[in-house]
Formats: structure tokens, C-alpha cells, sequence
């Protein structure tokens, strides 16, 4: 199957030879295209013609009328159906486009593109996903479908847009022309844009002999490694702490055969899918259900080993204490397992630190020269270790540990989705 090409977005702020350096790096990353839109850059911001011949250009008229000069140097203008008043563009380069301001079903998307088109012109549809549901995924896939047999393959480009939007997305993007997706930090062009490091991954990837993607689910999660040692395709999707995470997971469930889920969605998702455990952090799709699994205790497991001590104190009680719970209770061990309001004297000893690093520690913690485990790892984790220094204790890197036992079991039962 063809993958969409990948579409980043020009930042606001990014001018002349920056803008350069930075379609420069987009390419080098896996960016097929550069996006430059009249709402984010005035006309004598970015040298066009030195963008193009870095990056293939799409230029969009978003309000303010497009330079000839971008014009003249873009491979696709971008012209909205509604308010550009005129489509016009040379032979070959128009993406006509639509934004619609709500949700609409596939009959009345259709309505909105009963205009007449120069002869292959690009087609880009863009609405909000609003509440997410199966039927909801369903019928913008209908939408997507409908285009595609009225304008053409390869020509239609279907977008939705929203805080839980990215998964929705990277489905629809197998069947796109273009693929919006972010380079990363905290610009995005749309809510809900998946990062050009997973959709170059996924394009790079040889093709799964599995049905449907894989992903993780989370708050604050650029930094996974997941998508890195797992199958393809494996989306990180970031979600708001408030997300309907239910709800996602149940719209999602004909597209992915399984989901890792870290922080904070471990203890509410283990009561939506009735598990026997207090928190999980992996999902298998069982035909029409998810079953549901915590491998976060071979993580806990291998932390423990390391540690080597029977005398042990676990700062947090959420997703990552519930599998040190169990893994304790199977070792005969009675940890300490210390909520934040309860901390209040300097602790000593040995001790796992589960708190994410978005998480923001008590002003009363201090350490008494305790060893304290750190099960996060890359920034976040060098963050934690600081932290912990800072308050009188001495880290104990083992996220690698954690992360790469409960990954091997995580792969396995991925194996067994049906």
C-alpha cells in the first residue's frame, strides 16, 4: 500500500534562514512536504523558492491572499472551497479544501463538495471528530471512502481534528494522499497530529503480517520508546488527563489489536474492562472485546531483583504500585507504600520512586541518604534523579529494567489479538 505523504507545518515565529534550516531538518526526519500558511507567516517572512528547493511546498491561504511568489514555488496550493471566493490556481497545483465547523455525517460531507474542480485538483476535508465512538470512526471512514470513489485515488485527503483525534487519524491516513503530522515539542498545527518520528517509522516499517496497529495510550508520553521496539504500525497517542479514555478504547477497538497504557488511564481502565487487577497497562482485542493485562509485574519484578533488599519503601500509590503489590506479595515482602499527603520525616533505606515526572513530589520530601529506584527513563527519568539528589537521596536508574521486562511480555500477547 502507498503511504500518504507526510505534511509538516511551518511554525509561527520561524522566518528567512530558520525556516529553511527547518524544512532542512523536516526532510532529514522523514517530511515529504512543508506547509506554509498566510495565517502563520507574512509574505516577506520565508524566502519560497529557497523552501521549495529544500522541501516540496504546499502554501495555504488561510485569510490573507497568497503571495504570487509562494505560489509560483509551491507543488500544491491550498484554496478553501468556502471562503478563498476564488479557486483558481495553476495547472495541477489546486488542493481545494473544506473546514467544516462541527461533526457531519457522510451525506452532508458529500453536499459540501458538489463544486466543480479543475481536472485533478487535490480534495482536503477537515472536521472535528467531536465525541468519539465506533459508529463516529465508522462514518468518517464512509466520508473518506465516498470521496475517494467520486474524485479519484490519490486525490482526497481526509482529516479530523480534536484532543483524542490522533489515533482517528493515523487510520484514516492509510487511505490519504497527505499526512498532517507534527515534528514534535509542544506546537502542534491541529489537535490531534501524530509525530513525524512514528509516521516515518510506520512508512519505513516492513508490512505487518498482523491486522490493525498497535499504540500507547497515555498523558505526557513523547518520549515512549515503545514505538521503537514493538511491531508497526505503534502510534503514541497523548492524550488530556480528563480524556474519555473509555470511550476511546471502545471506537478504537476494530483498528488496533492492542494497546500498552501508562499513566494516568492504568487504574480506570482496568475498571472499565472489568479486570480482576487494580490497574493494567496492557489491552488485547479478543474479537468484539478487550482482554486485559498488567506486565508492569515483570517490570516490578526485575526492580526488585535488582534492588536486592527485603526492606522496602514505594513512593505512590497508583498504576506501577499495584504491580509491586502483587510481585510483593508474591516474594512474602510488606513494602511501605507512601501516598504524598502521608510523607512528612526525611525517609532512609531503599526505595521505588513511581511518581511520573509530570507528577509534582511534596515540598516534605527528603531522603536520608535512601537508595531510590527510578522506574522512568530517558528525560524524565534523568529529571526524577535530579530531584531525588536534590532532596538528600541517591538514584538507582532502572527504567531500562522495567520497561524492557514488561515490553517482552507486552510483544507476546500481542502475538495472540485476534
Amino acid at each position: 500500500m502507498k503511504t500518504a505523504r507526510r505534511v509538516v507545518t511551518l511554525p509561527p515565529g520561524v522566518r528567512g534562514p530558520d525556516a529553511v534550516r527547518f524544512a532542512a531538518d523536516a526532510r532529514r526526519h522523514g517530511a515529504d512536504v512543508l506547509e506554509v500558511r498566510t495565517d502563520l507567516h507574512p509574505a516577506d517572512a520565508v524566502d519560497a523558492a529557497a523552501l521549495a528547493a529544500t522541501l516540496e511546498l504546499l502554501v495555504s491561504e488561510r485569510g490573507t491572499p497568497l503571495p504570487p511568489a509562494w505560489v509560483a514555488a509551491a507543488r500544491w496550493v491550498d484554496r478553501d472551497v468556502v471562503h478563498a471566493g476564488d479557486l483558481a490556481a495553476p495547472p495541477g497545483k489546486l488542493l481545494a479544501s473544506h473546514h467544516a465547523s462541527g461533526p457531519l455525517n457522510t451525506a452532508q460531507a458529500l453536499r459540501l463538495w458538489d463544486v466543480a474542480l479543475p481536472e485533478g485538483a487535490q480534495v482536503k476535508h477537515v472536521e472535528p471528530l467531536g465525541p468519539v465512538s465506533r459508529e463516529r470512526v465508522a462514518e468518517l471512514l464512509e466520508t473518506q471512502a465516498r470521496l475517494r470513489e467520486r474524485f479519484g485515488e490519490g486525490r482526497v485527503t481526509l482529516l479530523t481534528m480534536s484532543d483524542t483525534a490522533l489515533p482517528v487519524r493515523a487510520v484514516l491516513a492509510r487511505q490519504n494522499t497527505l499526512d498532517y503530522v507534527a515534528v514534535g515539542g509542544e506546537w502542534k498545527a491541529a489537535p490531534g497530529q501524530r509525530l513525524l518520528a512514528d509516521a516515518a517509522r510506520e512508512a519505513r516499517a516492513p508490512a505487518s503480517r498482523h491486522a490493525g496497529r498497535l499504540g500507547i495510550l497515555g498523558t505526557s508520553i513523547a518520549h515512549s520508546r515503545s514505538p521503537r521496539i514493538h511491531f508497526q504500525p505503534f502510534d503514541r497517542i497523548d492524550l488530556p488527563e480528563d480524556a474519555p479514555i473509555e470511550s476511546v478504547v471502545d471506537a478504537l477497538l476494530p483498528h488496533y489489536r492492542g494497546f500498552a497504557i501508562t499513566s494516568p488511564f492504568k487504574l480506570r481502565l482496568a475498571r472499565h474492562t472489568g479486570a480482576s487487577l487494580d490497574a493494567i497497562n496492557t489491552l488485547v482485542r479478543r474479537g468484539d472485546h478487550w482482554e486485559s493485562f498488567n506486565t508492569d509485574t515483570e517490570g516490578a519484578r526485575a526492580v526488585i531483583e535488582r534492588l536486592g533488599t527485603r526492606d522496602l519503601f514505594v513512593l505512590g500509590d497508583g498504576g506501577a504500585s499495584a504491580a509491586l503489590r502483587t510481585v510483593a506479595a508474591e516474594q512474602g515482602l510488606s513494602p511501605r507504600f507512601l501516598r504524598r499527603a502521608a510523607i512528612s520525616t526525611p525517609l532512609s533505606g531503599t526505595g521505588i520512586w513511581t511518581w511520573p515526572d509530570r507528577v509534582t513530589p511534596p515540598d516534605a520530601l527528603r531522603f536520608e541518604g535512601a537508595r531510590v529506584a527510578v522506574i522512568a527513563y530517558g528525560a524524565p527519568a534523568r529529571r526524577i534523579a535530579h530531584d531525588i539528589r536534590r532532596r538528600g537521596g541517591t538514584p538507582v536508574l532502572l527504567g531500562a529494567a522495567w520497561f524492557i521486562a514488561q515490553a517482552r511480555k507486552q510483544r507476546a500477547l500481542w502475538e495472540t489479538s485476534t
